[in-house]
């Protein structure tokens, strides 16, 4: 059985780490190069880096913070926010990204999948999904529907639809965020995550409403992801990485033990 990972993710506007509620009411809380090496040196598995209004101002994602923090820390990176071609996927691996993050680019274009796995491989292909619960309809069965742009534009795309077809195109992973849990710190979206985890065969990374170790647990075992995102929780210092992990593995998950 493979580890679970625990992935801190830091959302970045301006240069600055900043954390929201349901992607609303974002307020700086300090340095990204900072807190991703105390992220990397309490033993975090990988990190991601969003740069969280990229795609909104239809700009480049911020090379200099990516690189700044590709030198601080020597495990797998993620970037999004802002990429929208392969050119833009090249210039972030060569900061020193492991992998790219695709969200709001790939369901206007979804043939950047395609063509990012086939440039990059797909294990450096992450499609980010933001997710909103929804009344059941004919356009959107599973009662998810995918939304753009940090939230603010509705889609009127079944998530459930929207997890194959990412996968069918070469995705090498799935970052799956619930907006209704997103910051709240009452658990992940289990029924969401299960539901897109049990019909796909890449990894899906549970994503919004971590608020304490055994929600964590519940992500990898009673949700079926293969790694759980963390924000706010070690952001703010109610848990550390290594006192999550050693609860998760009290627990019975396989972690990569650092302590």
């Amino acid at each position: 059985m493979l580890s679970k990972r625990i992935i801190p993710c830091l959302d970045v506007r301006d240069g600055k780490l900043t954390k929201g509620i349901k992607f609303k009411g974002n307020v700086e809380i300090g340095d990204p190069v900072e807190t991703a090496r105390l992220y990397y040196e309490q033993g975090a598995d990988e990190i991601v880096f969003y740069d969280i209004t990229a795609s909104a101002e239809a700009r480049g994602i911020m090379l200099q913070v990516v690189e700044k923090v590709a030198e601080t820390i020597f495990i797998p990176f993620s970037v999004g926010g802002g990429i929208s071609s392969l050119e833009d996927m090249r210039a972030a691996l060569l900061a020193g990204a492991e992998k790219v993050s695709v969200n709001s680019a790939a369901i206007k274009n979804p043939a950047i999948i395609s063509e990012g796995a086939e440039a990059f491989g797909s294990q450096c292909i992450v499609v980010g999904m933001d997710v909103l619960r929804v009344e059941k309809s004919t356009d959107c069965p599973s009662g998810y529907e995918m939304v753009i742009h940090g939230g603010r534009k509705r889609m009127n795309i079944d998530a459930l639809w929207w997890a194959r077809e990412v996968e069918r195109l070469g995705a090498g992973e799935i970052c799956l965020n619930s907006i209704d849990a997103d910051g709240t710190k009452d658990g992940y979206e289990l029924d969401l995550t299960r539901l897109i985890a049990r019909n796909v065969r890449i990894p899906v990374i549970a994503s919004g409403g971590a608020g304490n170790p055994e929600h964590m647990t519940r992500a990898v075992t009673e949700g079926r992801a293969s790694a759980a995102l963390i924000a706010s929780i070690v952001h703010y210092g109610e848990y550390t990485i290594p006192g999550i992990k050693d609860s998760m593995y009290q627990a019975g998950v396989k972690v990569r033990r650092t302590w």
